[in-house]
């Protein structure tokens, strides 16, 4: 019988494989992976596009209280998940079979029905505490949007466990752009501005969408036989679902600051300078999601730490040039995206500290996928909560002091003690790759750059030469990704595998496919 590998002290690296197999599964991730992760980044370039649109429609103070109930809905879907998709991606790597997926998207679902119906019935009670005053409906209407929306989040996780990306598209394209244009149909048509009528009208978008997903994803009921299913499932979860809560915090809680220290208008202003210093940076968030299921069919522990660590070193080198796009083209981009009365010109410092956000994130998330594959979830929930009370502290405390400028510096430093401690819960701690120095000197020196150019001159000379410089780092983009794909696809002699052997793609040669019901870490 073939013996198994020594145990490995928690104190010592991995023993690497004889092998490097990493090319193959690496070129599935920055190839069809990556398809993944545009469509799953559909809601981020609605946003951009979105964002200015109701900016000019709604004013300053409408928006701002668009902006908060949208953080609203994101502590509702951080609840109603309760980190299910998580739980159903690895079950179903498990398992090898749908049922019990789709038995989990209904349990998920039922979920959001109840918390829905309990928020929303008390919504007298809460609105006038969080800001919200007469526009109630605005609120009540945000509440509205926790049951299709949990259905089709689920659903998208079964379906990227499944492999289905043009199901996956269409289901995506549905939750995105159809719930934003529906809602911005409905201000068009009933001609009140006001971000109530939006969110009423975003409401029957992701309706029609959770219609139109039930004829590609039906779900299960569940039977008495499920309960353990459901109960180790809510239990992977429940940390999660914490750390999502204080991810909220961290994301999003900074608006809630402004809104009540500085009040919506600044909280519009804040929202603009957010979406282009950090929005850009989310693509790469993105990944996590996306590359879930692969990432859970990885058996052998030690390749699956060296592939995690190789994946987010290509995501540093490709977040170089997109942190030095994104601060060169800033002065263009606020004037676009805000009208005059957002006083787009004081906003740069605030996108430049944004966006410093996106060295962490990256970071958190390689550990965040080592430590759920691994089903250690608590220090994911440990490691949010302390950000988030770091992030709200320090907002509570510069925001006063240094307006928008402190709650963005808030929210970086926040997102890197969360990294750190991620870090830290792995284990064995020194199998975790470290960063080759090159990529380190690579981001250091284009947050430098970066850096300067907040303070550069706003002269429309000025701006012309930096949306330049901003265009060339697209086309660094690019090179540095049609590199990757070329080392990473490089022709390599067929390794066979016996059967008893764990890691590398199924026998149907698709990263995705089934290995079997045995267990991911």
């Amino acid at each position: 019988m073939r013996e198994g590998p020594a145990p490995v002290r928690p104190d010592e690296p991995a023993p690497a494989p004889a092998e490097d197999d990493s090319a193959p599964f690496l070129a599935g991730l920055f190839g069809r992976g990556l398809l993944y992760v545009a469509v799953t980044a559909l809601p981020l370039v609605t946003a951009v596009v979105i964002s200015p649109v109701l900016a000019h429609l709604l004013g300053p103070e409408q928006f701002g209280l668009l902006a908060s109930a949208i953080a609203l809905h994101q502590v509702l879907m951080a609840v109603a998940l309760f980190g299910v998709d998580q739980a159903l991606i690895l079950v179903r790597a498990e398992t090898g079979g749908d049922r019990a997926p789709r038995m989990l998207i209904t349990a998920g679902t039922v979920l959001a029905l109840a918390l829905t119906v309990v928020v929303g019935s008390t919504v007298g009670l809460w609105s006038d505490l969080l800001g919200f005053g007469s526009a109630r409906s605005l609120a009540l209407a945000t509440v509205c949007w926790t049951v299709p929306t949990t259905f089709l989040q689920l659903a998208l996780a079964l379906l990227l466990a499944r492999d289905r990306l043009r199901a996956y598209a269409v289901v995506s394209v549905l939750l995105s752009v159809g719930s934003q244009v529906a809602g911005l149909a409905f201000l068009l048509v009933l001609g009140d501005r006001t971000g109530a009528v939006f969110s009423w009208g975003a409401t029957a978008g992701r309706v029609l969408a959770m219609a139109a997903c039930l004829l590609l994803v039906v779900p299960a009921w569940f039977t008495r036989g499920d309960w353990s299913t459901i109960r180790s499932s809510f239990a992977l979860g429940l940390p999660i679902a914490l750390g999502a809560l204080s991810m909220f915090v961290m994301n999003s809680g900074d608006r809630l600051v402004i809104q009540s220290l500085l009040g919506p208008a600044e909280t519009g202003r804040y929202q603009i300078a957010y979406t282009i210093g950090f929005e850009a940076i989310t693509v790469f968030a993105y990944t996590a999601k996306a590359w879930a299921a692969r990432f859970a069919e990885v058996r052998d522990d030690a390749r699956r730490w060296r592939l995690l660590g190789q994946s987010r070193d290509h995501l540093y080198e490709l977040l170089a040039p997109t942190l030095l796009a994104v601060n060169l083209g800033a002065p263009l981009a606020l004037r676009i995206l805000a009208p005059e009365s957002f006083r787009p010109e004081g906003l740069l410092v605030v996108v430049l500290l944004v966006s410093l956000s996106g060295v962490p994130n990256i970071a958190g998330l390689a550990s965040t996928r080592a430590l759920i594959v691994q089903r250690r979830t608590r220090p994911i929930a440990v490691a949010a909560g302390v950000g988030a009370g770091a992030n709200l502290g320090l907002n509570l405390l510069l925001v006063p002091v240094w307006g928008l400028e402190g709650a963005a510096a808030a929210t970086a430093v926040a997102f890197t003690i969360e990294a750190v401690i991620l870090r830290a819960a792995f284990r064995p701690y020194r199998a975790w790759p470290r960063t080759p120095p090159r990529v380190v000197a690579l981001l250091v020196g284009t947050t430098a750059v970066s850096a300067v150019f907040a303070f550069v001159d706003q002269s429309p000379a000025w701006i012309a030469i930096r949306t330049v410089l901003a265009a060339s780092c697209g086309g660094w983009l690019v090179l540095t990704y049609l590199r990757g794909r070329r080392a990473h696809t490089a022709p390599e002699p067929p390794a066979p595998r016996g059967p008893a052997e764990d890691g590398g793609a199924s026998p149907g040669g698709h990263p995705l496919a089934p290995e079997g019901a045995r267990p991911a870490s």
